[in-house]
């Protein structure tokens, strides 16, 4: 665990991002992705590490990592989330440990969100599959496809819970994460256990903690 930052243990609002945070979902949306670029002529060395696309919101992802032109990219996205949806519960579990963790924040008085990059309604029934949506105030992904900008999906949640940055912590596993936060004046705590952030990523872009495991994130958070 590396403290690189300000303690955030008294912060009373917990936002968290979705996927490489609370929910593996790396591994659907790299076979997901796979199949889908390859459909559309892309080499498997052409495609690379998939993981890239993770944490940027879609379709602006096929764009900035593939160089795919706006309307192939809406395509992709398009043909990503028919087979994407169809995973199911299997495609997006809470990774080990994050249960509890959502259940001993609730108890220790902490209000929690989830700001996504997923389209709204993939990241309700995502929640919804894992049993845990009533621990949450607000679950808040992107309207559409035309609203890319993570900060704005934060500044929601900030309006809904009723506070000011002052009083809120975001938790994400990329750089795009760490940002948007600062962008609402909201400190960031890294997570490295799903391997999607390159080593020093999110220190770089000013992570105020980066934990390595769920269990250092409960201690990030709550200080045991």
């Amino acid at each position: 665990m590396a403290l690189t930052g300000e303690d955030v243990t008294g912060r009373g609002l917990v936002i968290f991002d979705f996927d490489g945070t609370l929910a593996d979902t790396i591994a659907g949306i790299i076979s997901t992705a796979c199949t889908v670029l390859l459909r559309h002529g892309l080499t498997e060395e052409e495609i690379g590490d998939v993981r890239r696309i993770i944490g940027p919101p879609f379709p602006q992802a096929f764009s900035s990592v593939y160089g795919l032109s706006e309307e192939e990219a809406a395509q992709v996205t398009e043909e990503y989330r028919a087979i994407y949806l169809g995973l199911g519960p299997e495609g997006w579990p809470l990774y080990p440990g994050v249960r509890e963790l959502l259940v001993d924040l609730r108890a220790a008085g902490r209000t929690l969100a989830v700001a996504s990059s997923k389209r709204q309604r993939i990241v309700e029934c995502a929640v919804a599959d894992n049993g845990v949506e009533g621990l949450f105030l607000a679950v808040l992904g992107k309207a559409s496809d035309a609203q890319g900008d993570k900060a704005a999906t934060i500044g929601r949640v900030l309006e809904r819970a009723g506070v000011g940055p002052g009083e809120a912590v975001m938790v994400g596993d990329r750089h795009h994460d760490v940002e948007a936060a600062a962008a609402c004046g909201v400190p960031c705590v890294g997570v490295t256990y799903a391997g999607t952030a390159a080593p020093g990523e999110l220190e770089a872009a000013g992570a105020c903690a980066v934990a390595a495991s769920v269990d250092e994130l409960r201690r990030v958070l709550l200080g045991s």
